[in-house]
């Protein structure tokens, strides 16, 4: 697998990522086995969980098989924190409370330190600067190695990048931010207005979750919804009829249409397109069976003709408008 450089760091990745959100909770430890054996055999590095993902269990599934498998010096780990889905305090990036989780993480998961430690969402109670002032911390104390944000608005992660960059620049001890992780797919490309041209700016590396449109690219829901996928299930098929949309099906058809001339399957089309995007490191790739991720896995090899990829960004491209782009950007 080709590697990329995680950010504005010296850290590179391959460039396509394993995600275990479901890991614990739609993924038992068989499958999660199967999947970790087909990412290291494909030559994968940068592995993504979250404390929050099936209540912790994912983190201690992920620590078990790396002890398993003994590839600990040999994977990228990342994980998150912020988010208590089971208190009334739903978001808390407080000093205390990532702290305690970070210590928490790296019990479940049975490492000595994190290899890029995420903060999961944006917390508007607790002040910015006591947030960073955690991951500062985290770093200096030799805990993580890099940090990074996730599913921050663009002037949020202007001001978090930039109170880190002046920070080192008065010889503090600061922790630079190096990746944002996102949602971004052919169906989701609203961080094209300002985090993409902020990323680019700040030198951090995008992530994006959920690179298959919620499963929709693979074309599985072109026709019908499945029972056994997460659009047939009734807890989660509201987060895949978001993009049951007529726009999403022309999006869809094209990707199709694309796969059958290129011997291919909708899924890698889609995944070769979002790869090769500016800024992006790595897509996650948040499979629930073994035989979704070797399907994805396979994008891998896929190099599209410049004129799929021109025909995609058209039928997708998302409306622009002041002050992201037209007259005001123009140099």
């Amino acid at each position: 697998m080709q590697q990329r450089p995680l950010g504005k760091s010296g850290l590179w990745v391959g460039r396509l990522a394993l995600g275990t959100m479901t890991w614990g909770k739609q993924t038992d430890e068989y499958e999660a086995r199967d999947q970790l054996a087909a990412f290291l055999d494909a030559g994968g590095t940068l592995i993504d969980t979250a404390d929050s993902y099936g209540g912790g269990i994912s983190e201690e599934l992920l620590g078990t098989l790396l002890q398993e498998f003994d590839c600990r010096a040999d994977v990228v780990v990342a994980t998150k924190a912020v988010q208590r889905p089971e208190s009334e305090r739903r978001l808390d990036a407080s000093r205390r409370h990532l702290l305690d989780a970070l210590d928490a993480s790296l019990k479940r998961l049975d490492v000595d330190h994190i290899d890029l430690w995420q903060l999961h969402r944006w917390d508007s109670w607790t002040p910015l600067e006591e947030t960073l002032a955690a991951l500062d911390y985290a770093v200096s104390s030799g805990k993580a190695r890099y940090v990074g944000i996730s599913n921050y608005s663009g002037w949020q992660t202007a001001r978090a990048c930039t109170i880190q960059q002046v920070k080192g620049q008065q010889a503090t001890s600061a922790a630079p931010i190096i990746t944002t992780q996102m949602e971004y797919s052919l169906l989701e490309r609203g961080i094209e207005r300002e985090i993409i041209p902020s990323a680019q700016s700040l030198g951090i590396g995008v992530l994006p979750w959920s690179p298959l449109g919620r499963g929709v690219l693979t074309g599985k829901y072109r026709h019908s919804i499945p029972i056994d996928s997460r659009g047939g299930n009734p807890e989660t098929s509201g987060f895949v009829n978001a993009y049951n949309t007529e726009r999403s099906h022309r999006i869809v058809d094209a990707v199709c249409t694309a796969a059958e001339g290129l011997d291919a399957s909708p899924g890698e089309v889609a995944l070769a397109w979002l790869r090769d995007r500016p800024g992006v490191v790595a897509p996650i790739l948040g499979a629930r069976t073994n035989q979704q991720l070797i399907s994805a896995l396979g994008s891998e090899e896929l190099e599209l003709p410049d004129e799929i990829v021109n025909a995609l960004e058209d039928v997708s491209e998302p409306p622009m408008g002041y002050p992201e782009a037209g007259w005001a950007q123009r140099r």
